[in-house]
């Protein structure tokens, strides 16, 4: 089961997340973090649930995204976050998350959706979904520590 999570739920999405961002600790501060911080700038929560558990046992995979439009590409999707929890891995929650959100962008007339992955040897699995869902590397991201 998908579903958009929103407020007062946020917190559904932590132990999914946190699976990804490790830095996470906490439940209360991450969702006051989302919804404070992240939804004003736009930032939305999709959830994928395990049927047989409810939603209250929280999702089992997330996805973050949010619209902007910048001079390179005009008006895009970028997905922030995709995470699964790993004993729920190679279950198809990120494939059916990544069909939502282009179908969401669809609807919003937008013609492309951009993500970021790292490029650590664990991420393989990752890149494996993306080049399967049609991604494809179209530029490298640099960073620089200040």
């Amino acid at each position: 089961m998908l579903q958009e999570i929103l407020p007062p739920d946020t917190h559904l999405a932590f132990r999914a997340m946190r699976a990804l961002r490790g830095h996470l600790t906490d439940a209360e501060a991450f969702a006051t973090r989302v919804d404070e911080v992240l939804r004003p700038e736009g930032y939305r929560l999709l959830g994928a649930f395990d049927d047989g558990r409810g939603t209250e046992a929280g999702a089992v995979a997330v996805l973050g995204f949010r619209f902007a439009t910048n001079l390179a590409w005009g008006r895009f999707c970028y997905v922030d976050d995709l995470s699964t929890l790993p004993g729920e891995r190679g279950k198809g929650h990120a494939t059916a998350l990544l069909e939502r959100v282009h179908g969401i962008a669809a609807a919003e007339g937008v013609g492309q959706v951009h993500l970021d992955s790292g490029v650590q040897p664990e991420r393989a699995a990752a890149h494996g979904l993306y080049f399967s869902e049609r991604y494809r590397i179209s530029s490298y991201h640099f960073t620089r520590d200040l």
